[in-house]
């Protein structure tokens, strides 16, 4: 499996987080049965995920800040979730930027509308900016 599969695998996660605001430890064990999963990919993605819930709250405010025009409400949900794992990742991981921006925006097209991909890029070169 391949880290951009782990990663929509996060994201898919924490898109049922985003309703239901539970860890599910079921949903969890479900997505990382995949047999092409290797244990890295498997941790990646229970600690990503996990990440993620640990640090909703402040992920959400930091993409807050990076929004103008918008209001958080407003945020296609998928493109808030891209925003949050990819927030995760550039905060707490030694991911490069690069291939964070990259994966988010490649995520939020496979998942979002069409202006998506833009959107999401330019939110996360506004976090990277800030610091």
């Amino acid at each position: 499996m391949s880290r951009r599969t782990a990663r929509e695998t996060v994201f898919k996660l924490a898109f049922e987080y985003s309703f239901n605001r539970e860890f599910n430890s079921d949903t969890l064990e479900l997505m990382t049965m995949d047999a092409t999963m290797t244990a890295d990919d498997r941790n990646f993605v229970e600690s990503t995920y996990k990440g993620v819930i640990n640090f909703y709250d402040e992920l959400k405010s930091l993409i807050e800040k990076n929004i103008s025009g918008y209001s958080i409400d407003r945020i296609y949900r998928s493109d808030f979730i891209v925003l949050m794992v990819a927030c995760y990742e550039l905060k707490y991981t030694d991911t490069p930027f690069a291939v964070v921006i990259n994966e988010a925006v490649e995520l939020a097209k496979k998942y979002g509308e069409e202006k998506s991909g833009k959107f999401v890029n330019g939110v996360l070169k506004g976090v990277i900016s800030e610091g």
